[in-house]
């Protein structure tokens, strides 16, 4: 089975020729330490890893201005359901706070991990204090 290296610079493609087959095999190396650190990097980054891309709801509790109509993901254990005819919430909690999120869905259970994607919205107002919730999207 002869083998084809074909070479330009830093790059080298490498052919097998087998003769039921053309080709079996092909790779492009640049730096195999650079090329396995990128497989690895996409591996962690497409695995659902759904908290890396989420907001700290804390982030959020402090510049709501910043967020406001703004879409966001939050992640966190789900602390508190409430159901009480047409309105349906939940209250999602990571480590640096919680945050009420308010559904069309079915309620996710006490307890449950979850990953939730909506837009920030003032709830209201009433002097000093605020209530800032998610609405969370129908979608997914």
């Amino acid at each position: 089975m002869p083998w084809y290296i074909l070479s330009k610079g830093r790059y080298s493609i490498c052919l097998l020729s087998i003769p039921s087959t053309e080709v079996i095999s092909m790779s492009i190396r640049k730096n195999s330490c650079s090329t396995v650190a990128l497989i690895l990097l996409g591996c962690v980054l497409f695995t659902g890893c759904d908290s890396l891309w989420s907001t700290p709801i804390n982030k959020i509790l402090e510049n709501p201005r910043d967020y406001s109509d703004k879409s966001v993901t939050i992640s966190g254990e789900v602390s508190e359901v409430f159901s009480f005819f047409v309105i349906k919430y939940f209250v999602v909690k990571d480590k640096t706070g919680q945050m009420v999120v308010i559904t069309k869905r079915p309620l996710p259970r006490e307890g449950t991990k979850i990953t939730v994607k909506g837009t920030v919205q003032e709830a209201f107002t009433l002097g000093d204090k605020q209530l800032i919730v998610i609405i969370e999207d129908e979608g997914k």
